[in-house]
């Protein structure tokens, strides 16, 4: 089913959790273990992330160095599929524009179509490990935008191969990022808020927000999307904070604010179970306001502390 069909029938604020695919190497009954705790709250769906290939470089033994692709964690379409079958929910996997030309980019999109998976998140994704800035694999997209459109255009039935005839269309509900603090890399609020109305207007469905920690600049965004003309679903995603480093880390990979109240009651914690046990106790609060305001969806960021989500939703 698709995302803005589960919001239209809902009653009520629905629940999704976002995982990540295991590290190369591991199996994937972890991931199970963590599913098992998060589906007894009946999610609408799941999301499963996607992570663009690194390039390393080794030591060959004529004492050369060989550049070498490695992908980390592999397995997005293929986990969408095993949980759908496992646990008879929708998945979301995200698809990225990072390491992929068009052509790979259909083939997955294919690929998922054929396995009945109904909703895609469109992302540029980040630059690759190493390098300051994003640029994309030869042949491939750009910006986020530019990949919205090819998912646009299977729905349509048109693919890269003009001369195809009789196409079968594909179906997806596309969902795109939301930033209620600005992308870093937009040189103001106004011009981020026009990209996104770019997007929707371009065929996106619904949008889903970066993680933030002051419910205020999710209801200010939206109050902005809305004023754009963006009726599309805004869904807030959520995460715990949960060890004191987090404290510099988020900010500067995220590029978000930690609202002063919370900052300083971290600040005083002297073990990560303090943090915790703060971050739980933010996260409920958080989740209590947006749920009396009516939100379509809590999107939960689990990162591998799906005990913490899951202590939060059950008060709920």
């Amino acid at each position: 089913m698709k995302i803005t069909d589960h919001i239209e029938q809902a009653k009520g604020t629905l629940i999704s959790f976002e995982i990540l695919p295991p590290l190369k190497g591991k199996g994937i009954q972890s991931l199970y273990q963590q599913l098992d705790l998060l589906m007894e709250h009946k999610p609408a769906y799941i999301n499963v992330t996607y992570h663009r290939s690194e390039h390393v470089f080794k030591k060959t033994a004529d004492g050369n160095f060989q550049k070498v692709v490695v992908r980390k964690r592999p397995g997005t379409e293929s986990i969408c599929a095993s949980i759908m079958n496992k646990y008879n929910v929708d998945t979301v996997p995200h698809l990225i524009c990072g390491g992929f030309d068009i052509n790979e980019t259909e083939d997955a999109l294919i690929n998922l179509n054929y396995l009945g998976i109904d909703n895609v998140l469109v992302l540029r994704g980040d630059a690759a490990k190493n390098e300051a800035n994003f640029d994309p694999e030869p042949g491939g997209h750009r910006y986020a935008i530019d990949l919205l459109k090819q998912v646009v255009n299977l729905n349509a039935g048109l693919y890269l191969e003009e001369d195809l005839k009789n196409t079968s269309k594909t179906k997806f509900c596309i969902g795109v990022a939301g930033y209620p603090e600005k992308h870093f890399e937009a040189p103001n609020m106004e011009s981020d808020l026009q990209y996104l109305k770019q997007k929707i207007d371009a065929g996106a469905d619904y949008i889903v927000t970066q993680m933030f920690f002051d419910n205020e600049k999710y209801f200010s965004f939206v109050k902005a999307c809305r004023d754009l003309g963006i009726t599309v679903p805004i869904i807030p995603g959520l995460k715990p904070i949960y060890s004191i480093k987090q404290l510099t880390i988020l900010p500067k990979i995220f590029h978000i604010d930690l609202p002063t109240a919370l900052s300083n009651e971290i600040s005083k914690c002297k073990t990560d179970l303090e943090v915790e046990e703060i971050g739980e106790a933010w996260l409920l609060a958080q989740s209590q306001e947006l749920k009396k305001a009516g939100v379509p969806v809590l999107h939960y960021y689990t990162l591998g502390r799906p005990h913490m989500v899951s202590r939060v939703v059950s008060k709920l």
